[in-house]
Parts: structure tokens; C-alpha cells; sequence
């Protein structure tokens, strides 16, 4: 037992090493994540990683789910981008203060509650969803043959139609990388569940980088100056052009962290439901970290399942694992540019993917045939909506479905079984 906790806890150096390890990988995969997405949005790309940086301590502190790792994600581009185009930084940081706002008062109203009802079956089909996303949006650096082709699909089957296109140029150095970490983190998990196994997967390919001289596009030189605030002024017609964003912004950024989280909580091995009162407070805390960020104008953080499901697999337990996240990504920033610069892209790309086919949940595959038809159209159709629309509308379709058999058990089913009247 760690000197110092309390007898009973069941947290010492495992948990303490399971932390460490689990919040240096979240921070290798926020690197490049963070910088794409913030350069999607026409953001300076650095504010991607300051996303992480200014709202993990928050999240941390006020938090529900230990793991749940938050930073910038694909769901929120579409608004952000849209407030860059027409007012620039100052634009970004209206609409996500205000969605902050909306947030917040989400938590007052205990709407977020709502949103936890939500059944298994979409929850793990959002899951495999989220990991074959997550797999596929990664093909095409693993295997050699990224172009902007392959990044302008503007679905992730489409990522993948476009990748299949470009099998014929494969490279072989790419592949290996990829692979390397994706089969060193497999065998690594297998042998210790709290081993830190994608940065074990990370380090072999980097050996193998050096041993073979293979040059590989690499993470390269990151800013390390810290953002100034946002400057913006308010208008009338904000109202018709920000608030609506906004919401919509707010709705989808409070449907992704909430169902994250289960998605997290499930892959940890807990299958209780959440309390009503830590749905909305995880709401809460989300808004007043993206309020903090806004100001910065760096994009809105919502729960990210690569960052999490890494600090599980590594041992991370505890809230100490968010906050050395934002520790180890200032840590890079300033002191392990050089370093961190030289990763191959392959490499990291391997970690995202390797974090991929570990949210396919294989046992829902498996008990598929087992499941009852509703169950089983659920999962299939959220897990299709994912891959070939987006996330919050593939819960929205599940959820759908749910809402189709009620409907039919209470009205349709009793109506057909009314006995036609004899005429005498």
C-alpha cells in the first residue's frame, strides 16, 4: 500500500504507475489529434492542445468519471469552422462560451440525466461505431498512402472507399510502424492488463524506426507560446447567428461526453448505471472548463475515447491520471519538442488504431445472434450511423428504434388483437 493512503483504498504504486502511463499516452494521442482538428477549424493548431491543457485540471476536480479524458474532437469542427469563416478566433470563442453557458445551465435543469437512459445496445453500437471510426480514419498514414483526397471524405466510409482506391501504393515502412505498435500494444495488454502498453508499442517502433533508417513523416516542431485571450465584441444580430450554433454545439458536445462516459465506464468493467445527480454534474463541470477555454478561443473539450480507453488499458484508475494528461502535454510543449518531433506519424497513428479495435467490443458481436431483434437493429444501425454519418445522429436513429417497439407494444399490437363485431 502507498505510504500516505488511508488502509482500504486499494490505491498504491500499481495504480500510481497505471496513472502515470495512462496520462503519457493520452498526451502522445492528444498531440496529433489536437493539432489536426484545431487546423480543420482554421485555428492556430497549437489551440488544440491548449484545449487539453486549460480544461483537464477542471474536469479533474469537478468531474464525475475519473478517466474520462476530454480535448478537441471531430463532432465540434462543423461549428467552430463555421464561426472561423465569418468572424475569425474572436467568432470561435463566442460560440463555444456561449454553448459553455448552455451547458452549464443543461446541469442546472438536470438535463443531462436524460440522456443517461440511453440502452445498452446503442451504447455499445456507439462503441464499435466509435472503433471502427477511429481504425479507419487512421489507414490511410499507417499504410503509406495519406492525401488530401483521403482526408476530404466526408464520412468515414467514405475515408475508407478512398483508402481502397489507393491500395495499388502502399509502402511497406508505414505498414511496419503500424503494426509494430499495434501488435507490441496486443501482446503487452495480454501479458499485463496495467501494463503501459501503447507507449510500449510507441518505443518499439521508434527502435525500429532508427535501426532501419526509415524516413517517415514525423509529429515535427510545435509552438509552445501560450495563447493570448480571445478579442471579440457582441452584436445584435449574434442572437439569429451565434446562439443557434451554439445550442447545437452545446447538444452535441453534452450527448458526446455522456455517452463517452459509459462507453468508459463500460470498458473499465463497471456496468452500474450512473447516478442521475453525476450525469449533470459532469455537464457542469464540462461547461465552466469550456467557458475557461473559450476565453483563449481554443475549441470546446468533449470526451475522447482514444485518450480514455488508453489511460484504462495502461491501469489508470484515479482523476490523477486527467490531470498528468495536461501535465505531460505542457511537459512536451515546452521542454520535449524535441523529442516528441521525432515520432514517427505511423507510429501514433498505430496507438489511435490499436485504441480502435479494442472499442469494437468483441462480446457484443458474439452475442449478436442472442440478442432480441430490437437490441440487435439498434446496435447494427447506431454502429452504421457512426461509420457513415455521425455520432450524434447514430444515437438518435438507436434511440428511434426504441421509441418505434413502444410505440407498437402500447398502440398498434393491442388495436390488431380488437375481435371484429359480429352483425347479427
Amino acid at each position: 500500500m502507498w505510504r500516505g493512503t488511508p488502509r482500504g483504498t486499494g490505491y498504491g504504486w500499481p495504480q500510481i504507475v497505471g496513472d502515470f502511463s495512462g496520462g503519457a499516452i493520452a498526451a502522445l494521442i492528444a498531440l496529433p489529434y489536437g493539432l489536426a482538428m484545431a487546423s480543420m477549424m482554421g485555428l492556430p493548431p497549437v489551440l488544440g492542445i491548449f484545449t487539453s491543457v486549460l480544461t483537464a485540471p477542471i474536469i479533474a476536480l469537478l468531474g464525475r468519471n475519473p478517466v474520462l479524458i476530454g480535448g478537441t474532437a471531430s463532432a465540434t469542427v462543423p461549428f467552430i469552422a463555421a464561426a472561423v469563416r465569418s468572424q475569425g478566433i474572436g467568432g470561435a470563442a463566442k460560440v463555444s462560451m456561449v454553448a459553455s453557458v448552455i451547458m452549464m445551465a443543461f446541469c442546472v435543469l438536470r438535463l443531462g440525466r436524460h440522456i443517461t437512459r440511453v440502452p445498452h445496445a446503442v451504447v455499445s453500437g456507439f462503441s464499435c461505431g466509435i472503433g471502427g471510426m477511429m481504425l479507419i480514419s487512421q489507414l490511410d498514414i499507417i499504410l503509406g498512402v495519406r492525401s488530401p483526397y483521403t482526408q476530404a471524405a466526408s464520412s468515414t466510409l467514405g475515408q475508407a472507399v478512398a483508402v481502397w482506391d489507393r491500395l495499388a501504393g502502399v509502402r511497406m515502412g508505414p505498414l511496419a510502424l503500424g503494426l509494430t505498435v499495434i501488435l507490441a500494444a496486443t501482446l503487452a495488454a495480454r501479458l499485463s492488463p496495467r501494463a503501459p502498453a501503447p507507449l510500449i508499442g510507441v518505443g518499439l517502433a521508434i527502435l525500429l524506426a532508427r535501426l532501419f533508417g526509415m524516413r517517415e513523416q514525423e509529429v515535427g516542431a510545435l509552438q509552445t507560446s501560450i495563447p493570448p485571450f480571445a478579442g471579440f465584441s457582441w452584436s445584435a444580430q449574434d442572437v439569429f447567428t451565434v446562439l443557434p450554433s451554439a445550442f447545437a454545439l452545446a447538444f452535441v458536445s453534452s450527448v458526446n461526453i455522456l455517452i463517452t462516459s459509459r462507453v468508459v465506464e463500460h470498458f473499465r468493467g463497471r456496468h452500474k448505471r450512473m447516478k442521475a445527480s453525476d450525469a449533470d454534474t459532469e455537464l457542469g463541470a464540462y461547461g465552466i472548463a469550456n467557458l475557461v477555454a473559450g476565453m483563449f478561443g481554443a475549441p470546446l473539450s468533449v470526451g475522447i475515447p482514444a485518450r480514455s480507453l488508453a489511460v484504462v488499458r495502461c491501469g489508470g484508475s484515479s482523476r490523477l491520471a486527467n490531470l498528468l494528461h495536461a501535465v505531460f502535454l505542457m511537459g512536451i510543449l515546452y521542454l520535449g519538442t524535441g523529442f516528441v518531433a521525432r515520432i514517427p506519424l505511423p507510429a501514433l497513428a498505430g496507438v489511435t488504431a490499436w485504441m480502435g479495435l479494442c472499442l469494437l467490443d468483441w462480446s457484443a458481436w458474439r452475442r449478436l445472434p442472442k440478442m432480441s431483434r430490437v437490441d440487435a437493429a439498434a446496435f447494427l444501425a447506431t454502429a452504421g450511423c457512426v461509420l457513415c454519418v455521425n455520432a450524434v445522429l447514430a444515437v438518435a436513429v438507436g434511440c428511434a428504434l426504441y421509441g418505434i417497439q413502444g410505440a407498437y407494444v402500447r398502440w398498434i399490437r393491442p388495436a390488431s388483437r380488437i375481435p371484429d363485431l359480429q352483425v347479427p
